[in-house]
Order: C-alpha cells, then sequence, then structure tokens
C-alpha cells in the first residue's frame, strides 16, 4: 500500500510538471530564443553533434576544423555570451535561472576549449575522432532509409579530406604522449572505413551511388593513410608539449563543465579519503569471503564465475527484468516509462568500441527511438583460454554492476526521465558529447549511474533473506565488484587532479593505478595514458560524492518526511543539471557540494 501510494504522488506529480506551460514571460521568450541561437551556431560548428541530437539537417555537413572556423566559432560564443549577461532576468523563474546559469557555463566552456585549452594545435586525436564519429552517427541508428543516410556519408566524406589538411597547418607541438595515442587509434579507425563502414551500407542497391561511396570511402582511408605517416615521420619528432594543463586552466575547465567551485585541494583531501574508505571496505569483504586467502586470490574465484557465451545475453536480460522489480518493491525509484532497452550482441562496426554499453536516442530524436544495451560476445576464433580469459570480465558481480550502471537505475533510467523535462536547454546540455571531449555536467551523468551502483547494494539488492550479510557469500561477491569499480574510479580521480596539476607524472600514474586502485598493470596503463587527453575523469566520483552529500543534506532537511523515492524523483526532475544547481533546487539555497 505504502509503494502504490508513493508511485501515485510521484505520478500526479509527473502529470503536474507536464501540464501545459504559463504564457512566457517577455525574458522568458528571450532566453529560449537566445538558447535557439545558441544550439544553431553550436551544431553549424559540430555538425557530426547536430546528427547525433536528433537535427538531421545536419547530416549531410562535415565539421570544419580550420583555423579560421575555430576564430569564427570562437567569436560567435563571445557574442552570445554577451547577450546571455545582458539578458534581463527580472522575468525568469528559478528554473529558467538555473538554465541561464548551465547555457552560460556551456558557452564559457565552448570558448575555454578554443581559446585557452587550444585543442587544435595540441592534441592529434581528436581529429581522426571527429572524422569516425562523423560516420558512426549514420550508421549507428536508422534514423533515415539506408540509401539516405549513405547519400549524407558520402557528402561527409568529400569534405574529410581537407579536415587532415587542416590537422596538418594547426598542430603545433603537441605532446608526445597526444600523439603517439593519435598512431595507436589510428590503424583501429582505419580499418573501421575499410570493412565496418562498407559493411554497413551493403544492402543500397543503387549502383550510381555504390560507386560515389566507394570513391569517397577510398578517398577518406588515403587520407587518413597519409595523415598516419605526417604523425610518424614528421609531428612525432616534434612533439614536446606539455599536455597538463596547470592549477588554473584545470579549475576553470571543472568550473565550465562541471559548475564545480570547489579548491583543487580541497578536492583531492575529499578523493583521498573516499579511496581510504573504499580500501578498508575492500579488505573487510574480503575477508568475509575467506581469511585464508589474499584479495587478488578471491578477485580471481569470483572471475571465474560467469555464464557460458550462450547465455550471457540473456544473463543480462533476467537482470533487467530482476532490477526493475527490486526497484519497484523497494520504493527506490517511480519509472516514468515501461519499455525495455533492446538487449543485444553489440552490431559489428561497435565491437572495437565498446565491452557494454546503452545507445539512447539523441535528446531530440523523432524517429529512431529504440534504446538498445549493447553486449560485446566473444569472437567465434578464440582458443578455450582466450575464451575464458575474455569471459572473466563478464562475471556474474560484473553483469549486475554493469546492468545498474547503464540500464536500471543508471543511464536509462536517467534517459527516460530526461525525455520528460520540459527544459530544450536541459535536454540539450544532456547530449553526449564525450568523443569530441566536451563533457558537460558528466557529475551529473556518469555521477549517477556510479552512485546507484553502491545504492542498490545498500538498499539490499542481492541479499539473500534472512541471511546475515556476513554469511551472504553471493552478496559478498556482489559488494566486492561495486568496490574494484569504485576503486578504479577513486584512481581517476586522485590523478587526474595531481597530473593535471604537475604533482605526478605518467609513470607515477600508473604505479599509482596498480598499487590504490587494485588495476593490473595493462589496466593501470591504459588508465593513465587516457587521464593525458581527458582530464575530467574524475566525474564519476567526484559526482556520486555530491549526490551523496545532497542527498545526506535533504535528508536533514525532511527529516521524517524523507525517502529515497520522493528523493530521487526530485533528482531526476532537474535533468542533467550540474549538482550546484540541483542542490539550490531542492534545499532551496547554495551551499558545500562536498
Amino acid at each position: 500500500m505504502r509503494s502504490a501510494l508513493l508511485f501515485l504522488a510521484c505520478s500526479l506529480l509527473i502529470g503536474s510538471a507536464l501540464a501545459a506551460p504559463q504564457k512566457p514571460s517577455p525574458d522568458s521568450a528571450s532566453l529560449n530564443a537566445l538558447a535557439n541561437d545558441f544550439m544553431r551556431e553550436f551544431f553549424s560548428f559540430n555538425p557530426s553533434l547536430g546528427t547525433r541530437a536528433g537535427f538531421h539537417q545536419y547530416d549531410s555537413q562535415m565539421e570544419d576544423l580550420s583555423r579560421d572556423s575555430f576564430q569564427r566559432a570562437a567569436a560567435s560564443y563571445r557574442r552570445l555570451e554577451k547577450r546571455l549577461v545582458a539578458l534581463s532576468t527580472k522575468g525568469l523563474t528559478p528554473d529558467e535561472l538555473a538554465d541561464r546559469e548551465m547555457m552560460l557555463a556551456r558557452i564559457r566552456a565552448a570558448s575555454f576549449d578554443i581559446d585557452e585549452n587550444r585543442w587544435w594545435e595540441s592534441d592529434p586525436d581528436r581529429y581522426s575522432a571527429t572524422v569516425s564519429d562523423s560516420a558512426f552517427v549514420l550508421i549507428s541508428r536508422n534514423f533515415a532509409s539506408p540509401e539516405e543516410r549513405l547519400r549524407a556519408l558520402v557528402a561527409r566524406e568529400r569534405r574529410i579530406p581537407q579536415l587532415f589538411a587542416a590537422a596538418r597547418a594547426n598542430l603545433k607541438n603537441p605532446p608526445r604522449v597526444l600523439t603517439q595515442i593519435a598512431i595507436d587509434q589510428l590503424p583501429g579507425i582505419i580499418a573501421f572505413f575499410q570493412n565496418d563502414v562498407p559493411a554497413s551500407f551493403a544492402t543500397v542497391k543503387d549502383a550510381k551511388l555504390q560507386a560515389e561511396f566507394k570513391s569517397t570511402n577510398q578517398g577518406v582511408i588515403q587520407a587518413m593513410q597519409l595523415y598516419l605517416d605526417f604523425l610518424r615521420k614528421n609531428l612525432l619528432a616534434r612533439s614536446n608539449g606539455d599536455f597538463r594543463l596547470g592549477p588554473d586552466r584545470y579549475a576553470k575547465k571543472l568550473l565550465y563543465e562541471e559548475m564545480v567551485d570547489v579548491p583543487l585541494p580541497r578536492l583531492l583531501e575529499v578523493g583521498y579519503a573516499n579511496l581510504r574508505r573504499n580500501q578498508q571496505e575492500f579488505e573487510r569483504v574480503t575477508k568475509l569471503l575467506d581469511p585464508a586467502k589474499t584479495p587478488q586470490e578471491i578477485l580471481e574465484d569470483t572471475q571465474r564465475e560467469h555464464p557460458t557465451p550462450d547465455k550471457l545475453l540473456d544473463a543480462f536480460r533476467s537482470r533487467l527484468t530482476g532490477l526493475r522489480e527490486f526497484i519497484a518493491q523497494q520504493n527506490i525509484m517511480s519509472t516514468p516509462a515501461q519499455t525495455l532497452p533492446v538487449v543485444q550482441e553489440t552490431p559489428a562496426f561497435m565491437r572495437a568500441l565498446t565491452f557494454a554499453s546503452m545507445d539512447t536516442p539523441g535528446p531530440f530524436e523523432e524517429r529512431a527511438t529504440e534504446a538498445y544495451f549493447n553486449v560485446t560476445l566473444p569472437e567465434e576464433d578464440l582458443t578455450p583460454q582466450q575464451l575464458e580469459e575474455y569471459m572473466q570480465g563478464f562475471s556474474y558481480g560484473v553483469i549486475a554492476s554493469t546492468a545498474i550502471h547503464e540500464a536500471f537505475p543508471g543511464h536509462y533510467e536517467q534517459y527516460l526521465w530526461n525525455e520528460r523535462v520540459p527544459s530544450r536547454i536541459r535536454r540539450f546540455l544532456s547530449l553526449d558529447m564525450s568523443f569530441v571531449g566536451a563533457h558537460f555536467s558528466g557529475t551529473n551523468v556518469e555521477g549517477w549511474a556510479h552512485y546507484t551502483e553502491q545504492m542498490m547494494l545498500d538498499e539490499g539488492y542481492g541479499r539473500t533473506p534472512g541471511l546475515p550479510e556476513e554469511k551472504d557469500k553471493e552478496f559478498l561477491k556482489l559488494r566486492l565488484g561495486q568496490l574494484q569499480d569504485a576503486l578504479l574510479r577513486n584512481a581517476r580521480y586522485v590523478v587526474a587532479i595531481e597530473m593535471h596539476t604537475g604533482k605526478m607524472t605518467v609513470d607515477e600514474a600508473i604505479q599509482f593505478f596498480q598499487k590504490e586502485g587494485y588495476q593490473p598493470k595493462p589496466s593501470a596503463t591504459k588508465e593513465a595514458l587516457r587521464g593525458t587527453s581527458d582530464p575530467t575523469y574524475l566525474m564519476y566520483t567526484l559526482g556520486k560524492l555530491q549526490i551523496l552529500k545532497l542527498r545526506e543534506d535533504f535528508k536533514k532537511k525532511m527529516g521524517a518526511k524523507f525517502n529515497l523515492l520522493d528523493f530521487h524523483y526530485r533528482l531526476m526532475q532537474q535533468g542533467v543539471a550540474p549538482i550546484k544547481l540541483v542542490r539550490r533546487s531542492m534545499l532551496g539555497e547554495d551551499s558545500p557540494a562536498l
């Protein structure tokens, strides 16, 4: 009865939130007009992101990454910032005031990326990543017929050689590690255009169109091979730049992209404290599982417990059903739709990119509205030993944690709520821009998904009824997997700050991931290198800690009236707003987020 009443109450609130809006004030109309202008300008410079968002008028356009284009974009963003700062706010609602702050931060983040971060002079990989994504967004979703999407791809491919010409002209003394990352990545991208892209349009019968595509696609492959030669034979030798942002630029990046204004020493203090707590909890759990074994031996034992390859998709499907039932029974969330994502084998062209992923439509997509939970099955030609090593990555604990993070109540659940957020500004800012390094409020998006991994177990998911926790071996294995993921994110948090403020080298970062994050050497190396070009990958833990702090502060405010369902509902109603603005809305004040 209590569950039904709480669900009914939230349903009524949803209905109220989705009711016909009142006539906007002149200031509201001005804000919305400015937001539309910003989106048009942003997508004119980033048309692949326009396709990803669901605005298909951009499908045939390609990014212009020349110096002149960046100068035009920077000037455009400066004009938009001036207009937004000068905008009257007297008639704006509290939510609209927050939208204005978010848009201002996003504009400043875009300007910072061009004017101060100047990635276009220092990151060779961003050029090839832009090219691969421009094709990927046209083949990953069926928003139009294969013929229409192939025509759009041909139009984009015609402009790609110009993009690499701009890269050669723009790049000046990049960090050696970033040039090497681009060199390492390019063979896979070339293979993507050689194999996966043509295979995606094999059903197109138009012979003339296929001939055009064969020509432009070969031109793209040749342009990338020339670019790879340029990186190897020319740029690498003169790549002596510094990948580190430094304390000032790092703080600005956090402020503009995450609206985090906490001083870096305080952030580091919080990060280390959470790392130590998780290490202590990890040790406690391993001792409960088997005090005679080392933590590494226990981890290896749990990794050997996994489904057979032919049962892997079914294992994920049953997890999703069980998670939905648990969420409803325990009053954790009221889900706005009963639609489950389609669990499927990862499409061939995505296999190299993902182990498991949630593919949801863009925030304005009206055609291809399906959501896919992709799981990469093992290759058929693996040896028995290789197959076992691969499947150890899909232990039952990993399956549970991945399903929580990607689907319920993680990314997919948040996507379902975000579809219902009335603010176009917030829907726009929910767009996944990570392939160009343009995160916005990753502390909300990734922080939420990471928070749910711990929260679900804290609420008893996976517990055996009537059995004390210390004797519940299966639950303890789930907890161990959750802690292992948490320690990886803890290490990212510390390494991101320490490397980019000049206090830690890449080699020291690798050692930190091994010693403090409990990662094997290959994973530690990959994670440390990622941090050189993804300085805000601390957002998983940073966002999770902000949400936990918000929950405690909201609990104090509500007292006996607090319940988890209501807290999560209010949080989801904010869309992907930075946690700073969520706090203001839910607590009625600005207060420390950590």
